[in-house]
């Protein structure tokens, strides 16, 4: 048997790891300026599933990230879609992204109970749409999640709503409990970093983004119009959210995406905002 000798060893350590974070990549085929950008379903949740996913196709986005318990379309309004849904339902679904030319890239923000037979079928839900990040808040389910993102190679994201006065219990605000959750488990599981709700909690973005280095999974991106708890998206680039300097970071820090659109304002007719913060990151990337 031959003996590597220890700085060889070390070597192909480093290679062998860069190769696995490389292999998360998203193909360029999929990115506008450099990263996988498309739209949060939410962002259309007045309008149906196949309805959200025609609007994405429009802004010039190639991916979108899937919400939970939406209608499934116009010609049946009644059938809710999510992991519960009926195979049959997976499958139509599956066949108007492709129709689109629309790929999925996660879905949440959706609950991960401690039990493992119904997070499991989240999972499922996420291998057959071949799905990269599961975004959740369901913090005390972490050994369950450790073991089933293990087993999928599926990557897990903790999401962050606002600071909550009223009930101080609540810590998924705070980019330190978040890291502090994730910082011993498995690599794939990190943060879904929501841009705006950072705003709203009085935090800097930009120094959020750089606490969790190595641990965003992914991001709703958000451009406020004010640091306030009652302030509204604007289009990105216009607002104090400082989005060029947040893709700054997510690219020195190797993060390509999910980056969804989660934009909250003007819901009746925002494909406009979402087709222009889609044109914001392609800029990006052209001056890149």
């Amino acid at each position: 048997m031959t003996i590597l000798p220890p700085f060889l060893r070390a070597s192909l350590l480093v290679l062998a790891t860069t190769a696995l974070v490389h292999a998360g990549s998203f193909p360029d085929e999929l990115k506008v300026g450099g990263f996988a950008v498309g739209c949060q379903a939410y962002t259309f949740n007045r309008f149906t599933l196949f309805e959200a996913i025609d609007k994405t196709a429009s802004t010039g986005a190639k991916v979108i990230e899937f919400a939970t318990g939406q209608k499934l379309s116009p010609e049946e309004p009644t059938v809710k879609f999510n992991h519960d849904a009926p195979p049959e339902v997976w499958a139509k679904v599956k066949a108007r992204l492709a129709e689109k030319g629309i790929t999925v890239v996660a879905y949440g923000v959706v609950a991960l109970p401690q039990d493992e037979a119904v997070s499991r079928k989240v999972f499922e839900f996420a291998k057959y749409f071949g799905i990269r990040v599961i975004n959740t808040e369901s913090v005390d389910s972490i050994d369950t999640i450790e073991k089933l993102v293990k087993e999928y190679d599926i990557k897990v994201g903790f999401h962050d709503h606002p600071k909550r006065p009223d009930h101080p219990e609540y810590k998924m605000w705070d980019p330190e409990y978040v890291l502090s959750v994730v910082k011993d488990r498995d690599p794939r599981i990190g943060s879904c970093a929501d841009i705006g709700h950072w705003v709203r909690s009085g935090l800097k973005p930009i120094d959020c983004v750089k606490i969790l280095k190595g641990r965003i999974m992914s991001s709703h991106m958000k451009d406020l119009n004010a640091p306030l708890p009652s302030a509204h998206d604007v289009l990105w680039g216009t607002g104090v959210s400082d989005v060029t300097a947040i893709l700054d970071e997510y690219k020195a820090q190797g993060f390509d995406g999910p980056i969804s659109i989660e934009y909250e304002y003007n819901w009746e007719n925002n494909v406009v905002d979402a087709a222009a913060c889609i044109g914001f990151v392609r800029g990006y990337g052209a001056k890149k």
